[in-house]
């Protein structure tokens, strides 16, 4: 007799009835989307990184509403609301200084870029939502995702409601991650480390970099980098395991341990020949940055691209079948639908295809506008429609395997950039008009990929929770449009501010914008005929060998590439602490209730390691945005002391869950992990 495999229960039940979309959660929601977005747009033009606004969001929604006896759901809610205009705010950096950097928009001035700005965020953001609506389903129930961000997002909510014992392993290390965060931001100890490893000396030679004056050798160089002191990817690898963690480490190591020297070893003085001109400074870290971001980055673009397809035609049966859900929900009446479980009932699907129609139309006519033509303009819209959806998709199932922290939207964004510019081209489209019109499409694409994570986060959230997926998917339509229409003015205030400093606004020291200045350089490198091609064609071969030999996910050593090797490092360490705890309890032989409470206890600490970071860098943002100083303890610190907080973290990490194993007596509690 087969076994029927067990239904998942979520935390509320399906038959219970709860206050879940008030006003009060909403605005409180709304409030949220603003500033947490506003500080992400802040810390993405200045360092180019973006920090999840989950976490946060989920711990100011609990602490406000438990004040006033709200529910479970309404902060769910809450934090659905607030953390999306992080999402927007990544898109809104990645590519709208783009317009201005390539010199396709001629001011940034309110009177002018302001109605463009929003009107490619708000289709963007709402195409994202709606297309990720489609697919949610099937994504949300796969077991073969962790969704680990979504874990710890809602592991946050119950713990608050599961009373003091489960609350504290959670908000102890919400506070150790804080501290930690902000011991490393005034310079107790050194967060990262960088080594400068020979690799020989076949083929010495030397190389200038800028200064006639300067004079390096080329016997071969190699960048080693310690795993960075972050809680936060720490607390992510623990999450995912160790398998995802090492497969995506993979693609770090491919890149920094052998392209990059192999590179450097046999090329020498000839790699300035391969780099655009003022790409590196004098200096050998200059120039491994350099051949990282120009040429290996282009090889992770062209493997992202075939991961992402690869990634769509594995999971071709369960979309094919979510769509034909979403379509047959057409004929599904009003009556049919209340008679739902509440965990069951989503948005109309005439609604959701509605307003796709809506948004096409919308988008076509701004294309219309940047590209002067109305066939270009339709064509436009038909590519950025397909793009988005693809990359939604993709971008969904990303989340669910690595957390929205470490997503990468830019390299999707660049994929869709690469393939909207040559078919431009192919269509005869050149000049500003071209470049416009190509960084218009990857614009929608990028805001739209960074919404549809992010809500496909919240929908796991709220499966876990017990949420009704339609009062999500309204909380999330609303909180987008309001962030998209407020997201602009960050980054006016802040390209105006720098330009009256001295400074020359968007792409200078003060706000680099490297996403968007890659957007630029891409755009008009291919609009204009200068495009790497080969090196994308490399990395798609690489892509086609990673399937060959049947890699669980190209996509995943693709974006290990992508990223800078400390943070897949210290996901990778992380993944590392897992797999300690998890040897150790199995060689325990503790029965299945104390392996639960272990499993429990470790997700609720790295959760809190997650959240602590990341409430501290938007204090930290804060900080910055009004140029107020933060203490600094060493100049030199030591990364030394760092490395000792990474053992006392992988310390507390094995050691906590293993001492509240419980008795076998007792229990077990409701698993963490979904």
């Amino acid at each position: 007799m087969n076994e029927q495999p067990r239904r998942f229960r979520p935390f509320v039940p399906e038959n219970l009835e709860m206050r879940e979309f008030t006003l009060r959660a909403l605005l409180l929601g709304l409030v949220m989307t603003v500033i947490l977005g506003a500080a992400n747009a802040y810390l993405g033009l200045r360092a180019g990184i973006t920090i999840a606004a989950t976490y946060p969001a989920a711990v100011v929604g609990m602490a406000i509403l438990r004040t006033m006896k709200g529910s479970v759901l309404e902060e769910n809610i809450a934090r659905t609301a607030g953390s999306i205009g992080e999402s927007v705010a990544a898109g809104a950096i990645f590519t709208l200084p783009a317009f201005l950097i390539s010199g396709a928009w001629p001011s940034f001035d309110p009177t002018y870029a302001y109605w463009r700005s929003t009107s490619l965020m708000v289709v963007g953001s709402i195409i994202g939502v709606l297309f990720v609506s489609l697919v949610r389903r099937v994504m949300v129930e796969d077991p073969e995702l962790p969704f680990p961000e979504s874990v710890a997002a809602s592991e946050i909510h119950k713990a608050g409601r599961r009373g003091a014992e489960a609350a504290k392993f959670l908000f102890y290390n919400i506070g150790l991650g804080a501290l930690i965060q902000i011991l490393g931001e005034i310079q107790l100890f050194a967060v990262d480390k960088d080594f400068l490893l020979p690799v020989g000396q076949l083929g010495k030679s030397v190389v200038r970099l800028g200064n006639p004056n300067q004079t390096l050798n080329t016997g071969g160089v190699s960048i080693a980098s310690a795993p960075t002191i972050s809680p936060a990817y720490i607390g992510v690898g623990y999450i995912i395991g160790p398998e995802l963690a090492a497969l995506q480490f993979s693609g770090g190591v491919l890149a920094w341990g052998l392209m990059i020297p192999l590179l450097i070893f046999f090329l020498g003085p000839q790699l300035q020949g391969f780099l655009p001109a003022g790409a590196t400074d004098a200096s050998w870290i200059g120039l491994i940055n350099s051949v990282w971001r120009y040429i290996v980055r282009p090889i992770a673009v062209g493997g992202m691209i075939v991961g992402a397809a690869y990634t769509l035609f594995r999971m071709r049966a369960g979309l094919f079948d979510g769509l034909r859900r979403a379509i047959s929900d057409l004929r599904v009446t009003e009556a049919q639908s209340q008679k739902m479980l509440r965990t069951e009932q989503y948005m109309s699907s005439k609604i959701v295809f509605g307003l796709i129609a809506l948004m096409f139309a919308c988008m076509i006519g701004l294309y219309i506008y940047l590209s002067g033509q109305v066939f270009i303009g339709i064509v436009a819209g038909v590519v950025m429609l397909i793009i988005a959806f693809f990359f939604a998709t993709v971008s969904g199932y990303l989340v669910g395997t690595i957390g929205s922290t470490n997503n990468p939207v830019s390299g999707l964004t660049l994929t869709t950039l690469i393939i909207a510019a040559l078919l431009m081209v192919s269509l005869g489209v050149s000049g500003m008009a071209g470049v416009a019109v190509v960084l218009g499409v990857a614009a929608v694409a990028c805001v739209s990929s960074a919404v549809a994570g992010e809500l496909l986060q919240d929908f796991k959230v709220g499966y876990i929770l017990g949420g009704t997926p339609r009062l999500i998917q309204t909380a999330e339509l609303i909180a987008v449009v309001v962030a998209s229409a407020a997201m602009y003015w960050p980054l006016y205030i802040l390209q105006a501010a720098n330009i009256k400093s001295g400074g020359i606004g968007f792409g200078d020291a003060k706000l680099a914008a490297p996403q968007a200045g890659l957007m630029a350089t891409l755009a008009q490198g291919i609009v204009g005929g200068d495009m790497p091609w080969p090196l994308v064609g490399v990395g798609i071969m690489f892509g086609i060998v990673l399937i060959m030999i049947k890699v669980r996910s190209p996509m995943l050593v693709a974006v290990g590439m992508y990223l800078p090797i400390n943070t897949t490092f210290a996901i990778f360490i992380g993944g590392v602490f897992r797999w300690l705890t998890d040897s150790a309890r199995k060689r325990a032989g503790y029965n299945e209730a104390q392996q639960a409470r272990i499993e429990n206890v470790g997700v609720l600490t790295a959760s809190g390691l997650i959240a602590g970071e990341a409430l501290m860098g938007l204090v930290i943002a804060t900080f910055r945005f009004f140029e107020w100083p933060l203490p600094t303890i060493f100049k030199e610190p030591s990364y030394l002391a760092g490395f000792a907080v990474l053992l006392l973290l992988g310390l507390l990490l094995v050691r906590l869950p293993l001492a509240n194993r419980g008795s076998p007596d007792e229990p077990a509690p409701p698993a963490a992990m979904m």
